[in-house]
């Protein structure tokens, strides 16, 4: 974490490894679009974790971006996430860096559980909470073969969820998981 020059907390980690990650993503070809087997797998991840919102989510320098969504409704467009949430119940793909919890799992490399993220004042703040109505967060990291963090899967509810130690390994499996199938992939490319 690191403070602004007025001494407030900023709430989204500095993450240094973004230019690296750009550039894997753009190697394996994935992040920037949306992908079929990517929403499959994260409406897998709703399935199994019975949460009504999961997304495979890859992050840039400036933005988050849901190869993989699934939301309760279905309706996924490609505008800002809070404009289109007001304007016709569709999530949108692209959130905001500083938006969400994935950031953070990305540049701490470790699996997340927020059972109820107000009752931790580092994440009540995020602008999902009062924007979104996001009460509770499990993701983990896609770490790939170069030691990459390429993104994050992840759930969210409105409610707060108790997820424990099986959610935490629920989902850090499932990362593995898809790890997996994007070395699948890269390796059917060669």
């Amino acid at each position: 974490m690191t403070y602004d020059p007025t001494g407030h907390l900023l709430l989204t980690p500095v993450d240094r490894e973004a230019p690296l990650r750009v550039r894997r993503l753009r190697e394996l070809g994935i992040g920037d679009r949306p992908d079929r087997d990517f929403d499959a797998f994260a409406e897998r991840l709703a399935t199994v974790t019975g949460a009504p919102y999961s997304m495979v989510n890859f992050i840039d320098e400036h933005q988050q971006f849901f190869a993989g969504l699934h939301t309760p409704h279905g309706n996924h467009s490609t505008e800002e996430l809070g404009a289109t949430a007001a304007a016709g119940g569709g999530v949108s793909r692209y959130m905001a860096r500083d938006h969400g919890y994935c950031p953070h799992v990305v540049v701490r490399r470790k699996a997340l559980v927020l059972e109820d993220v107000c009752d931790y004042p580092r994440f009540a703040g995020n602008p999902v909470v009062d924007e979104i109505g996001i009460r509770s967060y499990l993701g983990a990291p896609l770490i790939d073969r170069t030691g990459t963090a390429l993104g994050t899967i992840c759930v969210v509810d409105t409610e707060p969820r108790p997820w424990g130690r099986p959610g935490l390994e629920t989902i850090k499996s499932l990362a593995a998981e898809l790890v997996e199938q994007i070395h699948r992939r890269e390796d059917a490319r060669l």
